[in-house]
């Protein structure tokens, strides 16, 4: 069965990124030459999700759809639903009920930015087998920062959110794939000391049930939670020096255009409205060199 549905979590406070985000959604902030969360929805287009559900705050909610509007310029369809205060990951599940159904879905991080050169021969793997939940982890040189698997004897025992010792160097991305049995596990969540439903939680009910899959990325994609305003601009300086040499990532136009879901007026219409931008350079020269993930 295809999965066209995927959620993104665009809410929350931002707190460490403060002031800036008095005043506007962390997910909006730049990174390189495009809004952060066009990353997580460049993941979506690349996996084949085109029917995308976000989740922010009210204050927030105009400044979306000014930006995104409901997705037909990417050949996509977008919706909104909002998030009157932090709750945790698995509150997307349940605001996102109705729009999820009966199917499979994607949910991914706003501030979750996966990129890489093999990314898209991965997701294609994983669009052939949807019989697993999953979700994704990499390695990571601070692993006091992330939730952190422990393995034993190969297998994955348990996450453990942030641990002060080591117990290994992979972490959970911020990518995570659902089956519709996932409904039945919520009701076992509860609250946790920051008064919030935790997404470790969930994961770790599904390992104990033996119920997903664990994808480890190779060392070749780049993975970072975008949290920091030193995060923000490693990232921003890694992708601008990808551009250089002509590796360009998360081009939603040329992304959907590769993929048939607008055409090229649409996409030179995307290169004028955007004027004399770093992002229009970027997209006219994605038009010759045709290499986008």
């Amino acid at each position: 069965m295809k999965v066209n549905k995927g959620i993104i979590l665009a809410g929350g406070l931002g707190s460490r990124l403060y002031p800036i985000t008095l005043g506007i959604s962390k997910h909006l902030l730049p990174v390189y030459d495009k809004p952060m969360i066009y990353y997580p929805l460049s993941n979506f287009l690349n996996l084949n999700v085109f029917n995308i559900l976000i989740i922010t705050k009210p204050n927030d909610l105009d400044n979306y759809k000014k930006l995104l509007g409901n997705g037909s310029k990417f050949g996509i369809k977008i919706s909104y639903k909002t998030q009157k205060k932090p709750d945790g990951i698995p509150q997307a599940l349940v605001i996102g009920k109705k729009f999820i159904g009966k199917d499979k879905v994607y949910i991914n991080l706003g501030d979750h930015i996966l990129f890489g050169k093999k990314l898209n021969n991965i997701f294609d793997k994983i669009n052939q087998d949807f019989t697993n939940n999953f979700i994704f982890s990499k390695k990571t040189k601070n692993p006091k920062d992330y939730g952190i698997i422990k393995y034993l004897n190969n297998k994955p025992k348990k996450i453990f959110e942030k641990p002060k010792r080591y117990i290994s160097n992979r972490a959970v991305c911020g990518l995570y794939f659902y089956n519709n049995n996932i409904f039945k596990y919520l009701k076992f969540l509860k609250k946790s000391n920051r008064n919030e439903y935790e997404i470790t939680e969930l994961n770790n009910l599904l390992i104990q049930n033996n119920d997903i899959k664990i994808i480890n990325l190779p060392n070749s994609i780049s993975w970072y939670d975008a949290g920091t305003f030193e995060r923000i601009a490693e990232i921003s300086k890694l992708i601008s020096y990808y551009a250089k040499n002509n590796l360009f990532f998360g081009y939603l136009e040329h992304i959907a255009y590769k993929k048939k879901l607008i055409n090229k007026n649409d996409y030179l219409r995307a290169i004028k409205n955007y004027s004399n931008t770093e992002y229009s350079h970027n997209l006219k020269k994605l038009l010759y060199i045709n290499e986008s993930y």
